[in-house]
């Protein structure tokens, strides 16, 4: 079985890119955006790209499945910020060298307090009990824009946090479950499920949650009035009839077919490495209207002990548990008041 690997980490893209100092057209407030040019990543090579696991890479926001106080617990991403102060010293420093390579953290007085909880992404360097940044001013790197520098990490969520309130509606720790959309048991292309899942299942494993209030809703789950939300297991949502990894050729997918209608593609390659390309990459806009994802045929399968467990007790879990059965021609169609 092919081994996933976990999103810990920025995941680097398919192409070598280059920046255009042009506005991008992913974030309004940036003057610059990053392009992939023709050439192949040369570490896509070492890693047998030809025979990777092609899926959806999806629009919401990283969670993480770990242990907290001796259960499986859902963790959200918090990007540790470095402060003002730092942030202006990383700036200069990068307007003077036209770089970031170089840049000397203090780590213990440059960045942010965050919560007693808050852990770090795995695969990061440590001093003195302290993340050490990269070289760009990450741990690890998550540049979201060049300006911007922050330690990826997670902090548990808990029940009756209004800040992470959309997490806890997919989770039911009295119950150890949690609200999963994933492939039909055949691994069906093109048809979905929604079902509680134990989290102990998903030990280890990094999701997204995607849904009403998360990135614009790009694949317009629920509604204001009745939102949506729900984990999706990263690796999960696969590709089929994808050409090969050529810039023209996925150009082309990604204008001309039904399954191109995603924010990208992130391969799974065998010694555990990810790679991954976004439409904004091939200068292509997102979201699309009609996303694959949203177009597919879903059913509601909330039966069995994981749900039993619980008796269905939280606001969305009961809602889906009264359309047990039920199928949908299209996930976007999933509606309660049935």
């Amino acid at each position: 079985m092919r081994r996933l690997g976990s999103v810990q980490q920025k995941v680097s893209c398919v192409f070598m890119t280059e920046v255009k100092e042009e506005p991008s057209k992913k974030r309004d407030y940036q003057p610059f955006h990053v392009v992939a040019t023709a050439i192949l990543n040369p570490a896509v090579l070492e890693a047998d790209i030809s025979s990777a696991l092609a899926t959806e890479k999806l629009d919401g926001t990283c969670c993480y499945v770990t242990h907290y106080k001796g259960k499986p617990h859902l963790w959200a991403r918090l990007d540790r910020k470095a402060n003002k102060q730092a942030e202006k010293r990383f700036k200069k420093y990068q307007y003077t060298h036209r770089s970031s390579k170089g840049f000397k953290w203090i780590v213990e007085d440059d960045f942010k307090p965050v919560p007693d909880t808050w852990i770090p992404a795995h695969q990061v360097k440590h001093h003195n009990g302290h993340p050490v940044p990269d070289e760009h001013g990450h741990i690890p790197v998550h540049l979201k824009d060049k300006k911007c520098t922050s330690c990826h990490g997670w902090v548990p969520v808990e029940d009756g946090n209004k800040q992470y309130c959309w997490h806890s509606s997919v989770v039911d720790y009295s119950a150890g479950t949690a609200l999963i959309l994933r492939p039909t048991a055949n691994n069906d292309y093109d048809t979905l499920e929604i079902a509680a899942v134990p989290l102990n299942d998903l030990q280890e494993q990094t999701l997204e949650l995607i849904g009403t209030n998360i990135n614009g809703n790009p694949y317009g789950l629920g509604s204001k009035k009745q939102p949506v939300h729900l984990l999706v297991s990263h690796g999960s949502i696969r590709i089929r009839n994808l050409p090969l990894v050529d810039f023209q050729q996925l150009y082309s997918w990604f204008c001309n077919s039904d399954e191109g209608l995603v924010e990208g593609i992130v391969w799974h390659c065998g010694n555990g490495s990810l790679f991954k390309v976004h439409r904004h990459h091939l200068g292509l806009e997102w979201p699309a209207e009609g996303t694959h994802l949203g177009n597919k045929s879903t059913f509601v399968h909330m039966s069995g002990s994981a749900v039993a467990a619980g008796d269905c007790s939280k606001s969305l879990f009961a809602s889906f548990c009264r359309l047990n059965g039920h199928h949908f021609s299209r996930l976007r169609d999933i509606h309660f008041d049935l």
